[in-house]
């Protein structure tokens, strides 16, 4: 989606969002922390001071200033910025965006949230405008960007490392929504200012969304209140915000570390959130494929079975279905064979095109098509892939995968291909 920057929020219904968006500085100089990616001779602030950005990842944990800063990047420029999550969009959103930077004639920045959750194709598709300049690319992500993002996408962008705002750096914020007057005239005790800038890990939207808690309704901001506002605010956040993927992202990491009680945490915390029950399901069943795959393909079915139980009872008794299905996905063998063998044919198709299937397989070609049923063991040596491709190998199954591994080794003996391929 395409944001209009820094519009001066004195609406109502501007009014009405959270704290941490009121105060999201509008200028490099309202900005606080990051002093060594903004020290004054250093690259990030010079992009931004000349107004002549580049392509970055921001590579930090949340609520330290990673969308602010993209904002900044665009803003000072005058560039259209857009903005998506890597969580869910896809190449259709991608395209989208580059559709829209073609009849601009460039000048975009896109902000990518959690780019990391791109696959390879997905990263692929952002390249060649990458390249061209046709768009200035900023990802941000929460995980170290050498794991999780594509080195031929990662040659092409410049990486900084975001630092958690120091108490110092919060206690600023936390002064800062005083003097504008955001906090309806309550005041906030010493204390109770050191407490949230100290507990709130570097966040700001925690610290800003607890001090907001606190101050609704009260006059006076102590500690034992601002204590319990901080508890409330690590289990609040917008649906559309950080907090939101940032949730979803460690259930997914837990899950797929076979950790169950951290699996069943980060569910209790969305679920304690608000979360749409709906959007967890959603991801319970792309789990399952993608990262337990067929070293059990009854999780899928497990899955998708609570998906199901979602729509069919709702709040709070689905609930039972999604734990159950976090256990079983947390315990069960990992593999992301099936995903890893898709994208391997996807990236040929996409730097070859797709070739063309032999006769025998196109219609009006059964004459030549050598039928398997009609052999032993219901297999044929025929070639079924494009001549270009004879021989390529897409799927290679993992540990995991034994079963299938060995099925697989079979067809390719009785084929004549288990020396045959590349």
């Amino acid at each position: 989606m395409m944001e209009r920057l820094f519009d001066e929020p004195q609406s109502d219904s501007a009014r009405r969002e959270p704290l941490a968006a009121r105060l999201r500085p509008r200028t490099l100089a309202e900005f606080v922390g990051q002093p060594k990616l903004l020290a004054p001779d250093a690259p990030l602030r010079r992009a931004i001071e000349s107004g002549r950005p580049h392509s970055m990842i921001l590579y930090g944990p949340p609520g330290s200033g990673k969308t602010t800063l993209a904002r900044l990047v665009a803003s000072a420029s005058g560039a259209a910025f857009e903005e998506h999550s890597a969580v869910e969009a896809g190449l259709p959103e991608v395209r989208a965006v580059l559709e829209r930077a073609r009849h601009r004639g460039g000048g975009t920045v896109f902000f990518l949230d959690e780019i990391h959750r791109f696959n390879r194709p997905q990263q692929d598709a952002l390249l060649r405008a990458v390249e061209d300049g046709l768009v200035v690319l900023i990802g941000a992500t929460t995980e170290s960007p050498r794991h999780g993002v594509s080195s031929a996408l990662l040659s092409r962008l410049r990486v900084y490392e975001v630092e958690p705002l120091s108490p110092a750096d919060t206690a600023v914020l936390l002064e800062r929504a005083l003097e504008r007057g955001e906090l309806g005239g309550a005041t906030l005790d010493p204390d109770a200012a050191e407490l949230i800038a100290a507990r709130s890990a570097g966040d700001a939207r925690v610290a800003l969304g607890a001090l907001e808690l606190a101050a609704n309704g009260a006059q006076r901001i102590d500690r034992a209140a601002a204590a319990a506002a901080l508890e409330t605010a690590l289990v609040r956040y917008d649906a559309a915000a950080d907090r939101h993927y940032e949730t979803i992202s460690a259930w997914i990491k837990a899950t797929r570390g076979s950790d169950v009680d951290a699996s069943l945490y980060y569910l209790a915390t969305m679920l304690e959130g608000g979360e749409d029950p709906r959007f967890i399901a959603r991801r319970i069943v792309i789990f399952a494929s993608e990262d337990v795959g067929n070293a059990d393909p009854q999780a899928l079915a497990l899955a998708v079975a609570a998906a199901q139980a979602v729509e069919l009872v709702g709040l709070p008794e689905c609930s039972y279905a999604l734990a159950q299905a976090a256990i079983y996905l947390s315990l069960a063998p990992k593999s992301n064979a099936a995903g890893s063998a898709l994208g391997a044919a996807r990236a040929e198709i996409q730097e070859h095109g797709a070739g063309r299937p032999p006769p025998w397989l196109r219609p009006g070609g059964e004459e030549d098509y050598d039928y398997p049923h009609a052999r032993p063991g219901h297999v044929s040596p025929q070639e079924l892939l494009p001549q270009s491709l004879e021989g390529a190998r897409f799927y290679r199954p993992d540990e995991a995968e034994a079963r299938l591994a060995q099925a697989l080794a079979s067809a390719r003996a009785a084929r004549g291909r288990d020396q045959r391929e590349r």
